[in-house]
């Protein structure tokens, strides 16, 4: 895991980078400036810097928000489970409603600290199917943006795609990694915890410990597609800091120096109003807390 530093795993790391430039080409017929019929407008890339993330004692994250949250709802923070001040849930265990006074340092686009904030509960928080936590913070969007001027990173709310450019941006090393999604995980094994459909990146994204939480940002929108959380170190098979790949039919795969993230895309459907977290809203498909979960 890449939760606390030097290195990062579902509860070691925070993790990344700064995206290479996408090259627009902009080719124009002979003697008419006129673009070609046959090519297709581009996008242009969103700029992507610190403003928005955060650090945490040990790992990485940012302040985020659904495309419902209102102004004045309380502030969220994102980050990885495995990053809990009160130690990594253990595999099946799901907390919810926790109360927390946790702090965070938001950072601004040059990575500058402008602020300190705290939260009040760990509305959610689970190692298993996914490595993620929320805060519930004692601000307002609106009051962080008054006095810091400073905007909530937005979730997106659809599943990314095979060779989506992104960067994931790390708030406690103040580091920021380009690379691509490469696939998916099928199921993502290390230790006792088990993730489903885990965003694999292409190589050049080497995330070291402290980098895990850190926001992975689709580099053509700027939104929030996944949170970085793991890699494999050093070619271990399925052990801890050493995940290694389930496929449907149950066959392993080991790549030694890949790193991984978790989706985030589900976590729309399991906010309501007031930016609450609630597990029995449609369509909701994060883990619900059971037998032995911290609530």
């Amino acid at each position: 895991m890449v939760s606390s530093p030097p290195r990062v795993s579902p509860v070691r790391r925070p993790l990344l980078g700064a995206l290479t430039t996408a090259l627009l080409a902009g080719a124009t017929l002979a003697g008419t400036g006129a673009a070609p019929a046959s090519a297709a407008p581009q996008t242009k890339p969103k700029a992507v810097d610190f403003a928005g993330t955060v650090a945490l004692s040990n790992c990485s994250g940012s302040l985020v928000r659904l495309a419902g949250s209102a102004d004045t709802d309380p502030a969220l923070v994102m980050s990885n489970g495995h990053c809990l001040e009160s130690g990594m849930p253990g595999a099946g265990e799901v907390v919810t409603d926790q109360p927390s006074s946790r702090t965070f340092s938001l950072l601004n686009s040059t990575a500058g600290k402008v602020a300190t904030l705290r939260a009040t509960k760990i509305s959610y928080a689970t190692m298993t199917d996914t490595d993620v936590s929320l805060y519930e913070l004692n601000t307002t969007y609106a009051q962080i943006k008054q006095r810091y001027s400073i905007n909530a990173l937005t979730l997106s709310a659809d599943r990314p795609a095979a060779g989506t450019p992104v960067k994931v941006v790390s708030g406690y090393w103040k580091r920021i990694y380009s690379c691509n999604i490469d696939g998916f995980a099928h199921r993502l094994r290390e230790g006792d915890w088990t993730w489903k459909d885990s965003p694999r990146y292409t190589s050049a994204c080497q995330l070291i410990g402290g980098t895990s939480g850190s926001p992975v940002v689709d580099a053509n929108t700027g939104k929030v597609i996944a949170v970085n959380n793991t890699g494999n170190e050093s070619g271990g098979r399925c052990t801890v800091n050493n995940p290694c790949e389930v496929d449907e039919n149950g066959q392993v795969t080991v790549r030694k120096g890949i790193n991984y993230a978790q989706q985030t895309y589900g976590i729309a459907k399991c906010v309501g109003i007031g930016n609450k977290i609630d597990l029995g809203l449609p369509g909701c498909e994060l883990p619900k807390p059971g037998a032995g979960a911290r609530r």
